[in-house]
């Protein structure tokens, strides 16, 4: 497993929508499917970071933080 995460791209008359079920809220739209996979990408992207952001509010200066990755 790496960054990846699935990609549901539905037609809805003019629109392509695409949502992510691992990610609640992030969802894309556009006129192609690239454009909806693109603005996907995105959402989850502000998403991830923001959620970032707020998990580090209030870690202590001195705390040990180191990065873990996972393949």
């Amino acid at each position: 497993m790496r960054n990846e995460f699935t990609a549901i791209v539905e037609f809805d008359g003019t629109w392509y929508v695409a949502y992510c079920p691992e990610m609640p809220g992030a969802n894309g739209q556009g006129q192609t499917r690239d454009e909806a996979l693109a603005s996907l990408r995105d959402a989850i992207a502000l998403i991830l970071e923001d959620r970032r952001a707020d998990g580090l509010r209030g870690v202590p200066a001195d705390a040990d933080q180191t990065v873990v990755t996972i393949e």
